[in-house]
């Protein structure tokens, strides 16, 4: 390991924290441990912890990381203007179900597991204010506020979530639609000229 550089180092961690989610997103948190990981990712259990103190450490460091990328994932698709709205909100909860399914029903797990919860608590306050820039990006796009667009965001991440946890169509159809109302009624008082076709049928 002394012959690594920084960014071999770093890269490797990387690789390591995502073949390590999706080893546990494929076979459960539970019964996992470390000489499954290190089978999963062809690598020896001295190698992980070289990388990672413990198995919590581990749990906690590539939860993190794979989410945040999970993130990344979701906000590269976001609407470009106001046409391209209903295009992005039709197609994200099954884009995300299909996905990430696995991984956010990995991450509530970890997160609502009293050992990790604080490192949840963390977490979803940095997605909190991760959402809040995001909204404020898109406010040039969309011409609506971006704290008007903050709490929508929050409503279509929970849809998508649930969706993706459960597949339930009732609860999803039913946020997508007051959803749309609410962007349709925001279009409406903040930027009027926006052309109706493109707004709910």
């Amino acid at each position: 390991m002394a012959n690594y550089t920084k960014e071999q180092w770093n890269a490797k961690k990387t690789d390591l924290m995502i073949k390590c989610y999706d080893c546990f997103a494929e076979y459960g948190l539970h019964g996992t441990g470390i000489r499954a990981l290190a089978n999963y990712c062809g690598c020896t259990t001295n190698m992980l912890y070289t990388y990672f103190d413990n198995l919590d450490d581990l749990i906690i460091q590539s939860t993190e990381y794979c989410m945040s990328k999970v993130e990344e994932d979701f906000m590269a698709k976001a609407p470009t203007d106001v046409p391209d709205l209903w295009r992005f909100i039709d197609e994200i909860p099954y884009w995300t179900a299909e996905k990430h399914g696995k991984k956010y029903r990995l991450m509530y797990q970890v997160y609502t597991h009293p050992k990790y919860r604080e490192y949840g608590q963390k977490f979803f306050a940095g997605v909190d204010k991760r959402y809040t820039e995001y909204a404020k990006l898109l406010e040039s796009k969309l011409g609506i506020p971006y704290q008007k667009l903050t709490a929508l965001i929050f409503v279509l991440i929970r849809a998508c979530v649930h969706y993706a946890l459960f597949e339930d169509e009732f609860y999803l159809k039913s946020q997508m639609d007051v959803l749309k109302e609410s962007l349709e009624l925001f279009i409406m008082k903040y930027k009027p000229k926006a052309r109706s076709d493109v707004l709910i049928e």
